[in-house]
């Protein structure tokens, strides 16, 4: 606790606490917070663990109208992050609502890199029956061509 020179007025001669806060720990804790949310910020997007295959690919810009559609390695298809039962995906999909320019949104589809090719496919012949032509497949970082 601080405290400030002798009061001469009433003739004590001890100290009287001083009326001021020091702010410096309060700010640098708050600058450690600030600096932990923004790191931990980017790894709450993708909810379900999805084991991605690599590209050489360009990233594409997020898009604040899209829907994000997973396929775990056991083939449960996720739906942002609920799990749709088996035969629910083309309801899932119609009760989607479009975007703000009356096209349905854009589809960002996470698959696992040990699912078969043929499952990946009806999943996105599906997309492409209830409407959504926009697809984009997530990858994990750039890798060099083969």
């Amino acid at each position: 606790m601080a405290f400030s020179a002798p009061n001469r007025r009433n003739g004590r001669r001890g100290r009287t606490p001083m009326a001021e806060i020091n702010v410096t720990p309060l700010v640098d804790v708050m600058l450690v917070l600030l600096i932990i949310f923004m790191v931990t910020a980017p790894l709450l997007s993708a909810g379900v663990p999805v084991d991605l295959p690599d590209s050489n690919a360009k990233p594409l810009n997020q898009n604040p109208s899209e829907i994000n559609l997973s396929i775990a390695a056991d083939g449960v298809i996720y739906l942002g992050d609920s799990a749709l039962a088996p035969g629910d995906l083309a309801a899932s999909l119609a009760a989607v609502p479009p975007g703000p320019d009356g096209k349905p949104p854009q589809v960002t589809l996470r698959a696992d890199r040990s699912l078969d090719y043929g499952r990946v496919m009806a999943v996105m012949g599906e997309l492409n029956r209830a409407g959504f032509t926009a697809i984009s497949l997530v990858t994990t970082g750039s890798v060099p061509s083969p």
